[in-house]
């Protein structure tokens, strides 16, 4: 580690010579200087090597605050640490104002002095090496829950383990601690796609209790939503399109200036994991061939023109008369900023509603952004980075601006969504006809050749209540990271989809998605 250069200006720095010596035997370099003046002049010759600033608010000349002004104009990146003898608090409203670091009341004595540096100039070097040892501490712990029986509920908690893990150690410029957590990752992804698909038919089928199989696709509003709709206050669902339980713990604490969490559970998502499947089948209810069996003008098939889901409202109509909730609600589907903004105007009069449902697309437009357009990759290179337009989407959003507005309103909030999604990274070859689904995580189609040890098959359709094309019309499914990739024109189709985020297969990160309860903070 580079020596850590320390500027403290203070116009007693004569008597602060101790706390000098104290830092410079633990390796510290400290530039003492005795006014403001003297200290912009040091941060304009040698600001490339000065990492901290310690600022005595009282100085004769350039005062601390307008010194901290002027360095906070000049050098924005460089930490400020103000030492004061006063505690009033315009003084301490004025220096927080203005952005500094932190704030020590005097006198201050060494160990202060000592963890401040720290913590503004290695916090992260060091969070790094905690973060790194709890991992390899966690790491066996890990690999023995993998190899023993993991039920539904375990998988959640195994999984929300691995999401913060991988977000802990996102920042770590140890590439091999994070290569091994990629291979634990990709360890459990391919166990939970073998529990998945051991399981599935079951827990479609099965009338054994509820606490035998997991909340899914079709259930999670009947289980979470409806009781909610009892309440006197209005209920908000808020569905954010391809939304990851890894994206929601990271815009977490942006939403949490606004409203707190009350409850953050994981559902398990139908297959194919796609809009058309999965969000029609939560929004009403039942699974694909019911929905079409039953409400045939709301299906459309992947064969037919038009929207895929364009029936979304009618199904949750028809899913709440089922149920007996006969109430007053809306649905919105904001696929723009100007609509967005429009809906902030309106919630006065959206707190009228029993139940609002409000459907942002941004992140699924993400996706399929990032896959046609370079700029996009380039702004989401990795998973970091499109967590990280994420937030910044978010935080700019009309989205925050609906929270901004529901902060001091007696209501239930929920967020949710359909589906996540997966970067791929493994082509898997499959042939078929044009009658072929174009989706590259799963297949549906006639004379479809593949090798069945590579994927999830399902000869019939009927087993897993998805509509049946043709006679002979299997679905095929990829698991974890893979893709299927046609023969022709092979090579230049697997660089053009290679590490891009898709979904529609089965993956913990497409499969396992959150379900969020919020209130407004009190």
């Amino acid at each position: 580690m580079d020596k850590i250069t320390i500027l403290w200006a203070d116009d007693e720095i004569d008597l602060l010579k101790p706390h000098i010596l104290f830092l410079e035997e633990r390796g510290y370099s400290v530039i003492p200087v005795m006014s403001g003046s003297e200290a912009l002049d040091e941060l304009e010759n040698h600001s490339k090597l000065i990492d901290i600033v310690f600022l005595d608010e009282n100085m004769p000349g350039i005062s601390g605050l307008d010194t901290l002004t002027q360095i906070k104009s000049n050098y924005p990146q460089v930490p400020v640490i103000m030492i004061t003898k006063s505690e009033e608090e315009h003084i301490m409203n004025e220096a927080l104002g203005s952005k500094i670091s932190d704030y020590l009341i005097k006198p201050v004595n060494p160990n202060q002095i000592l963890m401040a540096i720290k913590k503004h100039t290695e916090a992260r070097r060091l969070q790094t090496e905690r973060s790194t040892m709890n991992y390899q501490q966690q790491f066996r712990e890990i690999g023995m829950e993998l190899s023993g029986r993991l039920d539904h509920q375990l998988w959640i908690q195994l999984y929300k383990k691995l999401v913060y893990w991988d977000l802990e150690l996102s920042n770590t410029d140890d590439d091999n601690i994070h290569d091994i957590f990629i291979s634990q990752k990709n360890e459990a992804n391919q166990l939970f796609c073998k529990f998945y698909e051991q399981h599935y038919i079951d827990w479609l089928t099965s009338t054994t209790s509820t606490t035998d199989k997991p909340l899914m696709s079709t259930t999670v509003l009947r289980e979470k939503l409806f009781p909610l709709l009892h309440d006197e206050r209005p209920t908000f669902l808020i569905v954010i399109d391809n939304f990851r339980y890894d994206q929601w713990k990271y815009i977490q604490p942006a939403i949490e200036q606004y409203l707190r969490t009350e409850e953050d559970n994981l559902y398990y998502s139908i297959i194919p994991t796609t809009t058309q499947f999965a969000r029609n089948s939560m929004f009403g209810g039942l699974m694909p061939s019911e929905i079409e069996r039953k409400y045939p003008q709301y299906w459309v098939n992947e064969d037919q023109e038009g929207f895929k889901n364009q029936f979304e409202n009618e199904l949750l109509d028809e899913n709440l008369r089922r149920h007996g909730l006969n109430i007053k609600h809306s649905y919105n589907k904001v696929l723009n900023v100007h609509y967005g903004r429009k809906l902030v105007e309106n919630i006065s009069n959206l707190m009228q509603n029993k139940l609002n449902v409000i459907i942002y697309n941004f992140v699924d437009m993400l996706s399929h952004a990032r896959t046609d357009s370079n700029i996009v990759r380039e702004l989401a290179d990795d998973e970091k980075a499109y967590r990280s337009v994420t937030l910044s989407w978010f935080e700019h959003s009309p989205l925050a601006e609906v929270f901004k507005a529901l902060m001091g309103k007696d209501v239930n909030i929920i967020i949710t969504t359909d589906h996540g999604s997966v970067r791929i990274d493994h082509p898997v070859r499959v042939k078929g006809d044009a009658s072929v689904s174009v989706n590259l995580r799963y297949k549906q189609g006639r004379l479809l050749d593949y090798n069945p040890k590579e994927v999830f098959e399902v000869k019939d359709p009927a087993k897993i209540f998805l509509p049946r094309r043709h006679i002979t019309s299997p679905y095929i499914f990829c698991h974890c990271n893979d893709f299927f990739a046609y023969p022709n024109n092979y090579n230049q189709y697997v660089q053009y989809y290679m590490n891009t985020f898709q979904h529609g297969g089965i993956s913990m990160e497409e499969i396992l998605i959150p379900f969020i309860t919020l209130k407004p903070k009190a």
